[in-house]
């Protein structure tokens, strides 16, 4: 769903923009209580949910309506779960994301929704850390998951290992590993690192690249060269559809990868910029897609609703009450503790199955796709329960 890992911060590459994640070393998680609020049998739950509205930033107050519609209209969906929905505005600020769910928690929140930066959602998960009540945030970004925070986004570390089990099945079996020199190059090298090893497979290497096109251009006869000499069969990139896989995938093949024996495979969703289906680096590489007919099906319904396509985070929200409901339906006397948000069978969400793990982050079932002959072709389909194939 994301391009790259989600922050408000951007820089400029010498050809392209490129969205990064220019964030300070978050605090370490603070461990919680692992209980939830008690919340009475038939009684409504209170959903404090933290949107970026009020930013100067315009992105940032459409990003916050399409996820309060998306809540909403997961809350017609439930059915005999009453929802007591309370939006708060962030500003897309740390210190007002703190302040405000300090205040949700006071007025009697069960849960909080959002926010949806990282350095938003560390400061809510420090400020709301000894109150009992968990926090679902929007953001992708693993290094904030922990404590009574659990993300929402799809993980690096996710994607990864479903595209290394697939790989390594169908007889890929050694990965070169190439990266840009950011953030999200290093957290998506370090998964595909984890997901190649603990998978039975050899990383062949790793090259890294400048975040500029003047430095993928000058280090992609290195990467071939280091690609070829390994004898790797994969080229695994962090390279972001909207930013530097474009260039990346035309410069290796000019440097002589011959994309045929050795495949580019990508981290990030290449079907996002539909031009890039046609990039000839490209044709028969692998990437990973949600669930297709269940992102559809929900699209469909939000534009029915307000006139308008979702944006692409809009599902989270949507996915987060769908959580709400569910554990809420179970029952139990600790519906929305860690215990309950991290039980295995998972939740069905806008984009497929998903569920919480121990650590925060979370896994979703996705789809093996390649590109062939300029489309998007599903190799594998994404499991529609936890116990199914592609687990």
């Amino acid at each position: 769903m994301f391009a790259r890992i989600l922050s408000r911060r951007k820089a400029i590459g010498h050809a392209f923009a490129i969205g990064t994640l220019a964030l300070a070393a978050a605090c370490a998680p603070i461990p919680g209580t692992g209980t939830g609020p008690t919340v009475e049998a038939g009684a409504p739950v209170q959903v404090a949910l933290l949107v970026p509205a009020g930013s100067a930033t315009a992105s940032d107050n459409f990003i916050a309506q399409n996820l309060e519609n998306a809540a909403r209209l997961a809350i017609g969906d439930l059915n005999g779960v009453q929802i007591d929905l309370r939006v708060y505005a962030t500003a897309g600020n740390p210190a007002q994301a703190a302040t405000v769910a300090t205040s949700a928690v006071a007025e009697g929140a069960d849960v909080i929704l959002g926010p949806v930066y990282a350095e938003e959602a560390n400061a809510v998960g420090l400020a709301t850390a000894g109150s009992g009540v968990n926090v679902m945030a929007f953001s992708n970004n693993p290094t904030i998951a922990g404590g009574n925070v659990f993300i929402l986004g799809p993980t690096f570390r996710n994607t990864a290992d479903r595209l290394v089990r697939y790989g390594v099945r169908t007889g890929i079996n050694s990965y070169m590993i190439v990266h840009s020199e950011d953030l999200q190059g290093t957290l998506g090298r370090d998964a595909i690192s984890s997901a190649v090893r603990a998978n039975g497979g050899v990383v062949a290497g790793v090259q890294s690249y400048p975040l500029s096109q003047q430095g993928i251009l000058s280090r992609a006869p290195a990467i071939v060269a280091a690609a070829n000499a390994a004898g790797a069969q994969a080229v695994f990139t962090t390279a972001g559809v909207n930013a530097d896989l474009p260039i990346l995938a035309t410069a290796l093949p000019e440097a002589g990868l011959n994309t045929s024996a050795t495949r580019i495979i990508g981290l990030t969703r290449w079907n996002a910029a539909p031009q890039a289906m046609a990039l000839p680096g490209l044709q028969g590489g692998l990437f990973a897609i949600p669930d297709h007919q269940m992102n559809s099906i929900f699209e469909s319904r939000y534009q029915t609703a307000y006139g308008a396509a979702p944006h692409p985070l809009a599902g989270l929200a949507y996915d987060g009450i769908a959580a709400v409901g569910a554990l809420m339906a179970r029952g139990g006397g600790d519906p929305l503790g860690r215990a309950s948000l991290t039980q295995g069978q998972g939740f069905e969400g806008t984009s497929g199955i998903f569920r919480f793990l121990s650590d925060g982050t979370n896994e979703r079932g996705l789809a093996v796709a390649e590109v062939r002959n300029n489309q998007v072709v599903i190799l594998e389909p994404a499991p529609r329960s936890f116990s199914g194939a592609g687990f």
